[in-house]
């Protein structure tokens, strides 16, 4: 048994606080430096740290967790009002880079060579990847904000549209996925998440109702729970497993021991499982053999991916009454690709529909719409009138208090 993983565990945690703190003084979020320790790290770069199939599994775990914390987090009621102008941010953010990767595709040399190729590089570009935008607007105290609350939206529906978009594409291109019996998966996953929900919910309450203590079997047991959701929604239906995990969070947000579970995981989160996911993106870099023509249709790629959807969602918001700085917010928010786009690009590969040749320049618009979504959404924010005040922090009754470790009650 190789001992290995210790050793990069080490490195991962070392490198992204070190390179997190350096971009913190430089008024960047620290989640761009723990996504630069995994680029310089990895096979891009120097090549310390490899791919393995440990540190892609502790990193699914931790986006689990970190979307698991921002449905706690959210505010069920402001979500609701958000629905109209989330489908619609939604709907215009995933038409706008759609059309503008198969126009890429089509006029470039080192494009797909049918019509069918071209369309799924701007299936590609659809994808979006909340859980870097999450951890920054949390950075900033600003999550519980309409905007976050439009930008969650926008990302569940994205999800929805990527799936469909992505079935109606491998059936046109003889794969035997059944449209028809997906959308029907997906409706399913919905209602079956509103019933489990409910019910969840009220067990849950009344279990702890008689209760005055913070117990940790709380925690446990709603750790379970967004599991359980988790693998129900990617194995059953189809759904992204992140999609299961904050719908998860997003059930238990109004029980009366949120707040005492969201400090429990954001605690192991910030620790140990977010630093690994953040760098895990950065270390499957790997851009072999890129020749000038492949260099240009990459920096294209990573163009058109980035201006698609900032111009494709601020539509959107606009339309529904967002004003120019909030829609642009919103956009920059939608900005990154991440693990979504990644997971498209397989599955197009395993299909025919992405050549080799474009598997890197995929990879590279993926780390740096990665890298440069918090960093966009850093100047969104950014108040000009007061440029050197701290953002103000979401409340929590548990920060700076101490907790007895045996049966969770608060040490006054």
């Amino acid at each position: 048994m190789s001992y290995n993983f210790l050793l990069d565990l080490a490195l991962i945690l070392l490198s992204t606080k070190l390179l997190g703190l350096l971009t913190r003084k430089v008024n960047m979020p620290q989640v761009v430096g723990a996504l630069l320790a995994g680029l310089i790290l990895g096979p891009a770069c120097f090549g310390v740290l490899q791919e393995t199939e440990f540190i892609t599994q502790l990193a699914e775990i931790g986006v689990i967790v970190l979307m698991f914390t921002a449905g706690l987090e959210t505010n069920i009621k402001e979500l609701k009002n958000c629905g109209v102008a989330s489908t619609v941010v939604a709907v215009i953010g995933v038409i706008v880079p759609l059309i503008g990767g198969a126009l890429l595709g089509h006029f470039s040399s080192v494009g797909g060579e049918t019509l069918m190729e071209n369309i799924f590089i701007g299936v590609v570009l659809t994808a979006t990847s909340v859980s870097i935008t999450v951890e920054t607007l949390k950075e900033m105290g600003k999550l519980n904000t309409k905007v976050a609350n439009t930008i969650l939206g926008a990302a569940i529906i994205d999800d929805v549209l990527g799936i469909v978009v992505l079935t109606i594409v491998s059936s046109l291109s003889g794969e035997s996925s059944n449209v028809a019996l997906i959308l029907a998966k997906i409706f399913l996953f919905f209602v079956f998440s509103g019933v489990v929900g409910i019910i969840f919910f009220k067990l849950f309450s009344m279990w702890f109702s008689n209760s005055q203590k913070d117990l940790r079997r709380y925690v446990i047991v709603a750790f379970v729970f967004c599991l359980l959701l988790s693998f129900l929604a990617e194995k059953w239906f189809g759904v992204a497993d992140i999609t299961g995990a904050f719908v998860a969070g997003l059930i238990l947000s109004g029980t009366k021991r949120s707040h005492y579970i969201t400090a429990r995981f954001e605690t192991v989160s910030y620790l140990f499982l977010s630093p690994i996911f953040f760098a895990s993106v950065g270390i499957a870099a790997k851009l072999d053999s890129m020749s000038v023509a492949l260099i240009v249709f990459s920096i294209l790629l990573v163009v058109i991916a980035i201006l698609s959807k900032i111009v494709g969602c601020f539509l959107g918001a606009r339309i529904t009454g967002f004003n120019n700085k909030e829609s642009i917010q919103i956009g920059a928010g939608m900005v990154s690709r991440g693990e979504v786009a990644l997971i498209v690009a397989n599955k197009g590969k395993a299909l025919g529909l992405v050549s080799d040749v474009l598997f890197g320049p995929i990879i590279l618009m993926v780390v740096v719409t990665t890298i440069v979504a918090p960093i966009l959404l850093k100047l969104a924010f950014r108040d000009k009138n007061h440029p050197a005040q701290e953002p103000p922090k979401e409340e929590n009754p548990y920060d700076g208090k101490l907790v007895d470790p045996y049966d969770g009650t608060l040490i006054e």
